[in-house]
């Protein structure tokens, strides 16, 4: 994919996020906070027998730290905790598809540290 439809992607993610909101029973919750831009992501999540099998987010902030954050709970959905946990930033930046300076990977990071954290505990 070139930029143009990576950024077509993210976009479309911020402005129609998936699994954004609250769940009513939840295992874990976890949050994340950048005070260099104000950016904010929590996620909560159910465990099964290993397995993410319900996840939301809710959160504030750039274009790319939600669409960030919406790509994520897309991809984790149903997958183990142990491979959501194993996934690494350059892994992310990859399934994010779009180059980024060093501010703006914070932001970008952001729901992952969110996300990981959460399932750590």
């Amino acid at each position: 994919m070139n930029n143009s439809l990576y950024q077509a992607h993210l976009l479309d993610h911020y402005k129609n996020p998936r699994h954004k909101g609250v769940l009513s029973h939840a295992d874990f919750s976890s949050g994340q906070y950048n005070p260099s831009c104000a950016d904010s992501v929590s996620f909560q999540g159910v465990i099964d027998k290993g397995i993410l099998t319900a996840v939301a987010f809710q959160g504030s902030g750039c274009v790319i730290s939600q669409a960030a954050a919406s790509i994520l709970a897309e991809y984790a959905l149903n997958k183990s905790v142990t491979d959501v946990i194993a996934l690494d930033k350059n892994q992310f930046m990859t399934m994010l598809g779009i180059e980024l300076g060093p501010n703006r990977i914070k932001c970008a990071l952001l729901p992952l540290f969110a996300l990981q954290d959460g399932l750590k505990k």
